[in-house]
């Protein structure tokens, strides 16, 4: 091998271990949103066909024109090839919505997954392969490298562990030795908004510690107790996701709850447990860890009596229980023939939206009460009432719970309105949304706002709906196509039901394949007095496919 070759060669090795990095890094933040489920990224990578396919059909080419041509000139062209493609890749550290974080745990899965493949493309160089085939070990490198990423974090998981109990362990002593009353949150959808809205109650009666945004998982709120949890803190608020059968109790070990709210029970993340009853027994572990102390109380949602294991639950210990029921103009989905209310029970009598907020009808005891939170949206008045239930059960006074309750902000993202003065229409952020009662409530805000311009609907729809995904989506196309004058639906070819039954309304109908896309359509077309709704916001993984 001349001086050439050898400089070609590690030419060619030092920008595919580039090439390799960034490529490792795109799939590494997949993975991260994926809570470093391998078996979710491997099913990722197949559904949406992220594999290599442009890098690899340019040194396919290049692997036929090998041997006609000389090899130092093969290996420039195949210079050129791979640094194009590292100079178009994206860095998810940079480019994202959420971006990759560089966690400790994110090096400690990056840096072996680049060692590995650095032994890999090694090895294309060590063994001779004829000149038709030269190419083809490097392809093969190329189409291993999520594989290899895959692998490398199944081989961490036992010592990820054993980090990850380490620290549950010290935020499990913190619990211990500080004791706050702990109320925990979990449903398949407004468990973020109840937590805001009873932190914010309960920070007027003593210092209160709230999980932020959506933090839900263990290692979240273990980070979160051990980094702000302190002995002044009189309550903690913790929303508790459930990811599978399980997820629920071993929230409630690392911090046992005094209190529990379950909101409903949904299709949300019905994927993950392919039946409402299997997501019914997984939120309910929060039940069943509130019923091992002696006091406290769940605050349920009557909608969640529909499943027989609830019931049963509030057989057994029904003084444990407290149930609130929706004015029929909300629950749009219960059987009539069967209501599970109660003569003690909560029953939210009225829910209105005003312009400046919803005005809230509820009696308990034999009492009525009226809450004025300044949010937007019906659907939060189930939110609202949970909230102030949780806090009366507390023993907070109903005065300071109505008088809290007209200072709550809006909650980040959803249905929160922007008026923009400036460029002249009224923003409703509903992006962290991905439910139908949501979306529909959503809907409805945007006739009640009575806008003098267009109504205009932004959203790529909803996510994980398992089975109700098209029928869901077709529901609410015809509902949009009643109340909207134009939709702008991202990736649509993931929402057909949705696109024909928009559709059908005769309505403007804009295709694009990104949030950016959609932004700069508004950007282009807005006019004064337009009212502009954008409904759910998809994250990365199934927006911003990487193109290959």
């Amino acid at each position: 091998m001349n001086m050439v070759e050898t400089a070609s060669i590690t030419l060619i090795y030092l920008v595919f271990i580039t090439l390799a990095a960034k490529r490792i890094m795109t799939y590494l933040h997949v993975l991260q949103q994926e809570d470093y489920d391998s078996k979710r990224l491997n099913k990722w990578i197949f559904e949406h066909k992220a594999f290599d396919k442009k890098l690899s059909l340019a040194l396919a080419v290049l692997s036929v024109v090998w041997m006609y041509v000389p090899s130092f000139f093969m290996a420039f062209l195949a210079f050129i090839c791979i640094t194009i493609t590292i100079y178009l890749e994206k860095d998810p550290r940079k480019s994202q919505k959420k971006k990759l974080v560089e966690t400790d745990r994110a090096k400690r899965v990056f840096f072996p997954t680049l060692g590995v493949m650095a032994v890999l493309s090694a090895w294309c160089f060590v063994f001779e392969f004829p000149y038709n085939t030269v190419a083809w070990p490097w392809i093969i490198a190329i189409q291993l490298i999520p594989f290899v990423l895959i692998w490398v974090n199944a081989a961490l998981a036992p010592f990820e562990s054993v980090i990850q109990k380490v620290y549950w362990n010290e935020a499990r002593q913190k619990m211990h030795d500080l004791s706050p009353i702990v109320i925990g949150v979990t449903g398949s959808f407004g468990k973020t908004s109840v937590k805001h809205i009873l932190g914010h109650i309960l920070n007027t009666q003593g210092p209160t510690l709230v999980t932020p945004g959506s933090v839900n998982t263990p290692m979240g709120i273990t980070r979160i107790v051990r980094e702000q949890l302190t002995p002044d803190h009189k309550y903690f608020v913790v929303e508790m996701g459930a990811y599978g059968v399980g997820s629920i109790a071993s929230l409630c070990e690392l911090t046992p709850p005094d209190f529990g709210i379950v909101t409903t029970i949904g299709h949300a993340h019905y994927e993950r447990f392919k039946s409402l009853e299997t997501v019914a027994r997984a939120k309910f572990e929060l039940a069943e860890a509130v019923m091992q102390k002696e006091t406290g109380k769940v605050i349920i949602h009557e909608r969640t009596l529909r499943f027989s294991y609830v019931r049963g639950m509030k057989l057994d210990q029904p003084d444990r229980f407290v149930v609130c029921g929706d004015p029929p103009a909300i629950d749009r989905h219960k059987q009539k023939d069967i209501n599970y209310l109660e003569q003690g029970d909560v029953h939210i009598i009225e829910v209105t939206q005003q312009p400046k907020g919803l005005d809230i009808k509820f009696s308990v005891d034999g009492k009525t009460y009226n809450l004025n939170p300044p949010i937007y949206g019906l659907h939060h008045g189930h939110n609202v009432v949970m909230a102030a239930v949780t806090a009366l059960e507390l023993g907070v006074d109903i005065g300071a719970i109505q008088l809290a309750l007209q200072t709550v902000p809006q909650i980040s993202h959803r249905l929160e309105v922007k008026p923009n003065k400036e460029a002249g229409y009224v923003l409703i952020d509903d992006s962290y949304n991905s439910n139908p009662l949501g979306f529909r409530s959503a809907l409805d805000l945007m006739v009640l706002m009575q806008s003098s311009g267009r109504k205009i609907l932004i959203t790529p729809g909803m996510i994980e709906l398992g089975i109700a995904h098209d029928e869901a989506h077709a529901q609410i196309g015809e509902y949009a196509g009643q109340i909207c004058d134009i939709a702008v639906v991202i990736k649509p070819e993931r929402i057909g039901s949705f696109v024909n039954a928009y559709k059908a309304s005769g309505k403007t109908l804009i295709e694009v394949q990104s949030f950016k896309e959609a932004s700069e359509w508004l950007e282009k077309n807005r006019q004064d007095g337009d009212l502009v709704l954008i409904e759910n916001d998809l994250p990365d993984m199934y927006e911003c496919i990487p193109s290959m």
